[in-house]
């Protein structure tokens, strides 16, 4: 039997994070503390998030078109959020801060203004690969290392141009983070632009666009410690101004006439409708709040909970960490791996129903790349964040070494894809109910 790496001791998290206190029942009819391991679908809300969506909600009215004093407090934050943001990520001055839905959102918005055809890589998640294709979309296949995939991108982009190349800041699969000042040092070589899915490199780290070089970066609130359904693109102004506006409606335009319209510029043209005001207030205020972190503590709390998980990882035999570049550095919080002759949707459905451990299992939005990495079935992904401490790792792989050493104590069956509990008793809210009959798979297909 596999041994424990000493990780037993209970690092403090670095903010205090909503549903931290949670317990979960578990088929054996007792209680576990959910132990939290999947940041990188969703993450919880802050504890000042949640207050201040609290405090909010007490003010909240129409924006931009009320002139009620809750009207005017609304509006006054939701515009303030746009600088808050800006400052966040070090945008230049003048780039325009729109407000979406999520990060699949904010690029399939950049993608409708793009003047040309996108050069993405094959190790992108599919909110930085599908929206490319209507307009042109050409992919590089990642080389063995960093320093070659550079080489090769250098290459492809002499042969032949693009008007953006669009890359992820870091995998949602393996957390490896890509060198970005690098990159866009090489793509702005040949007048092309550089955008970056952002929603697994800022919620772990502090990007900066102007020092970075990145030209349009896109990420998500429910990534980052926000899950109120708000999304950001932020980015150079020209080609945004130009485009079709994103959503037609009001808001969007200056004039309307039964033949014609005149259509705003900046971050309104594309905001049409009424917005997701609680969502951006909660999104501005996670990321005051992750500015106050100090970068250091911040990476070296990441850093070792990643190692723990890797050292105990690595005792098992049985298991393979996925990894895309032999000479990647500083990875973020996110560990995807497989156990050999195990069904990893099973193993994630078994770690939730009897130990209160929630992972994410499949192929994580990245065909391409799980199929570049040789691994056909679904994998099992494990994530940080700033609440995780390693208390949750040493829970994770304990667990482990008690399924592999006794197998599964609860009944399962294979419904399609997927495994569910048989007779599942486990106590839920009433307002999240399943029907008992045709108890249907709700989880994502990839």
């Amino acid at each position: 039997m596999m041994s424990i790496p000493s990780v037993i001791e209970v690092a403090k998290p670095l903010l205090d994070v909503t549903g931290s206190d949670l317990m979960v029942p578990l088929l054996d009819g007792s209680q576990s503390r959910y132990v939290n391991l999947d940041y990188a679908a969703s993450a919880p809300a802050l504890g000042v998030v949640a207050d201040r969506v609290t405090e909010a909600l007490g003010l909240y009215a129409s924006v931009h078109r009320g002139a009620g004093y809750a009207s005017d407090i609304s509006t006054t934050a939701y515009e303030n959020a746009r600088d808050t943001v800006a400052r966040f990520v070090g945008a230049p001055a003048g780039y325009p801060v729109i407000f979406t839905r999520n990060t699949t959102d904010s690029l399939n918005l950049l993608a409708s203004a793009v003047p040309g055809d996108t050069l993405v890589l094959d190790i992108e998640h599919h909110a930085n690969f599908l929206p490319w294709s209507p307009r042109g979309r050409r992919v590089l296949t990642a080389l063995d290392t960093l320093d070659e995939t550079l080489e090769a991108l250098e290459n492809e982009l002499r042969r032949q141009p693009a008007a953006l190349v669009a890359v992820t800041g870091a995998s949602n699969v393996t957390g490896e983070v890509l060198p970005l000042r690098r990159i866009a040092d090489v793509v702005h070589k040949f007048g092309t632009r550089l955008a970056v899915d952002g929603a697994q490199l800022v919620p772990h780290r502090r990007v900066n666009m102007r020092e970075q070089g990145i030209d349009y970066l896109a990420f998500s609130g429910h990534k980052t410690y926000a899950p109120f359904g708000a999304g950001v693109l932020v980015g150079r102004r020209d080609w945004l101004d130009k485009a079709e506006p994103y959503l037609r409606g009001g808001g969007a335009v200056t004039t309307v006439d039964t033949e014609q319209q005149g259509w705003r510029t900046g971050p309104h043209r594309h905001e049409g409708g009424s917005p997701n005001v609680l969502g951006v207030i909660g999104l501005a205020r996670a990321v005051e709040a992750l500015a106050e972190l100090d970068p250091s503590e911040w990476y070296q709390h990441e850093a070792e909970l990643r190692e723990a998980c890797i050292s105990g990882l690595g005792q098992i035999p049985q298991a393979r960490v996925l990894q895309i570049f032999s000479d990647s550095e500083a990875p973020v919080g996110v560990v995807s791996f497989s156990l050999d002759g195990v069904d990893s949707r099973h193993l994630a459905v078994v770690l939730a129903a009897e130990y209160g451990i929630g992972v994410r299992d499949g192929k994580f939005c990245a065909h391409p790349l799980l199929a570049r990495l040789q691994q056909t079935s679904p994998a099992l992904r494990v994530s940080f964040g700033v609440g995780s401490t390693k208390r949750d790792v040493t829970a994770l792989l304990t667990a482990l070494t008690d399924y592999l050493a006794h197998g599964p104590r609860g009944l399962y069956e294979r419904v399609d894809d997927n495994w569910v509990v048989v007779n599942d008793v486990r106590d839920r809210p009433s307002w999240a109910q399943l029907p008992d009959e045709d108890r249907e798979y709700f989880g994502c297909a990839g």
